[in-house]
């Protein structure tokens, strides 16, 4: 990890860019791929499932008895474990229901705000050596609880042409019965188009590789929309000498075993911290399974002291990172300070794992610096907001004459006339 003392603030921007290929270097290949799915269908995905997973699949749809036998080969630990972080996630997520939002803004005048679920939805659920089965309690869970109508699962297949058993295992415990073995740039064409076997949704979620965040942003253009520009993960921890430095360096791992494209960054406000953690970093690392991986995303990784707490604040805000973890002495200054942050960890015994998997928070959140005006996914994100609004006769009377001037002033003498015609009724 490179080390650095003191940025000066005209420094930041460049000692915090993340290390991504830009949109227009896979743009073209993104779009090429569109263009097929759009125009063949089935036939354009079986082509790129075979080019970019290896295997020729005649079928994509999962049926209910490979769903039953992945349900056999997992544990009773690990199911006794997807249930607990099940239960979390539904009690958080199920206290985020919105009230009816109900107001008389004048005597006869009547607004109000109701939910309503987006009807048809697409979860994309990355696979190979990492197979985010967690995405799946994140994404289904409030999809469910909205009330989506219509909630479809697309994930990779591997070169035996099956989904890794934790995947379905998990979908059909949330409920899911549309699973399709389509990934990558195909996958998101596919829910955006739709094709002979897989259905056009209305929104996508899911997280994915730099591919699929361009893909999903080109889905954008088609009129589907999706819950955020997203990319490879990233970590910043802010520490000091109050902080376990082995922790927080097995923080730091935690994301970079993600990918060689994630980032982690510590900023510390201790030399000495620094060091520690520097080392801690550089002995666990050693021991990890996704070793070579881990080791690729530390060399985009930084550590980074600054001489004082106001000025490591404003250097994180400017980062606008996607996780977010406080082991400071002073942690209020930080949690109530930070203003663009995905997710916020606070303590030396709140992992970044917790809400990765078990706590009840959602960890499908805004990376590349998109948490400075993006949410992570909630509840709300399966939902639209719909107004209404009633109006009496003597609201009309209320209200008409200012309606008619404002729509005389821009030149719109329809819109007057449809409140005049009303008003003139009520005379006599």
């Amino acid at each position: 990890m490179k080390k650095i003392i003191n940025p000066q603030p005209e420094t930041w921007s460049t000692i915090l860019e993340r290390p991504t290929q830009t949109v227009d270097d896979i743009e073209a290949t993104v779009s090429q791929i569109f263009s097929e799915v759009q125009k063949n269908g089935d036939q354009a995905i079986k082509k790129y499932t075979s080019f970019f997973d290896n295997v020729l699949l005649n079928d994509f749809v999962v049926s209910q008895a490979e769903i039953n036998t992945a349900a056999n080969t997992i544990s009773d630990e690990l199911k006794e474990s997807i249930a607990v972080a099940k239960d979390n996630i539904t009690k958080f997520h199920a206290a985020q229901e919105a009230k009816k939002v109900s107001v008389e803004t004048m005597q006869g005048v009547h607004c109000w705000q109701e939910k309503r679920a987006i009807q048809k939805v697409g979860l994309y659920i990355p696979g190979g050596t990492a197979p985010l089965f967690s995405t799946i309690l994140m994404l289904a869970i409030p999809a469910t609880i909205a009330g989506c109508e219509e909630i479809i699962l697309c994930s990779p297949p591997n070169k035996e042409g099956t989904i890794n058993p934790a995947i379905l295992y998990t979908a059909q415990l949330c409920g899911i019965t549309k699973i399709y073995k389509v990934g990558g740039i195909q996958a998101i064409a596919a829910m955006t188009f739709g094709s002979e076997t897989i259905p056009k949704v209305y929104k996508i979620f899911g997280p994915g590789n730099q591919f699929v965040t361009v893909a999903k942003q080109l889905a954008t253009k088609y009129g589907v929309a999706i819950d955020m520009p997203a990319g490879p993960s990233e970590l910043l921890v802010v520490a000091d000498d109050s902080a376990n430095a082995e922790f927080v360096a097995s923080d730091l791992l935690s994301q970079a075993e993600h990918g060689t494209d994630s980032q982690v960054i510590l900023v510390t406000t201790s030399k000495e911290f620094l060091n520690a953690v520097e080392t801690a970093v550089e002995t666990q690392l050693d021991k990890l399974p996704r070793k070579e991986i881990a080791a690729k995303a530390i060399e985009n990784s930084k550590l980074i002291y600054v001489e004082d707490d106001q000025t490591a604040l404003n250097l994180i805000n400017e980062y606008g990172p996607e996780h977010f973890i406080i082991c400071m002495k002073n942690e209020e200054f930080y949690s109530n300070g930070i203003q663009n942050a995905g997710s916020v960890f606070i303590g030396n015994y709140t992992p970044e794992s917790a809400g990765d998997y078990a706590s009840g928070t959602n960890h499908t959140l805004p990376t590349n610096g998109y948490a400075k005006a993006y949410s992570g996914v909630n509840l709300a994100s399966f939902q639209k907001s719909v107004t209404f609004q009633k109006i009496t006769k003597q609201g009309i009377q209320n209200i008409g004459k200012a309606i008619e001037q404002m729509a005389a002033a821009e030149g719109l003498e329809a819109h007057k006339n449809a409140v005049t015609l009303r008003l003139n009724s009520l005379i006599n």
